[in-house]
């Protein structure tokens, strides 16, 4: 400390209200975000049509899908009439293109840029149970009974 001063703060803490934790994800440019969403695909008329194979093809098709949007899929689970996944996604836009458009007055600010925005942010999400409880719920949901053993 000089003269009873705090040492000035970094820019991070002078700008970021929000901690990433180990289990938010760093994209590029300074962004952090956790963004996880909890689905379950149920069967139409809860019909039981699902065995082994089928969940593991299912699983490799959600991996894939999930790729294709920059997408993380950190569970897969399922049972025979449904599936759970855990999949953290990176949040995307187009705000700024379409403020912009809407606002000529805005471009003369930012025509060499060509963005509104900072690319500099943090997304989160809100509610729901903690990460940990809905892991740990997709994790022990039943798998169907493997063919022959009834």
């Amino acid at each position: 400390m000089q003269g009873g001063r705090p040492p000035p703060a970094s820019r991070q803490e002078r700008t970021s209200t929000h901690e990433p934790t180990s289990d938010s994800q760093v994209g590029k440019a300074h962004c952090a975000f956790r963004m996880h969403v909890h689905l379950v695909f149920v069967t139409k008329y809860r019909h039981k049509v699902f065995a082994d194979r089928h969940l593991t093809r299912c699983e490799e098709i959600m991996r894939a899908v999930c790729e294709d949007f920059e997408a993380e899929l950190v569970e897969f689970n399922g049972e025979n009439n449904h599936v759970y996944l855990l999949v953290n996604f990176p949040p995307k836009g187009v705000s700024s293109r379409r403020l912009r458009q809407e606002f000529p007055d805005l471009v003369r600010h930012y025509w060499r840029a060509q963005r509104l925005w900072s690319g500099s942010y943090f997304a989160g999400s809100v509610g729901g149970a903690p990460l940990s409880i809905v892991k740990q719920y997709i994790e022990q949901q039943n798998q169907p009974l493997r063919p022959g053993l009834t």
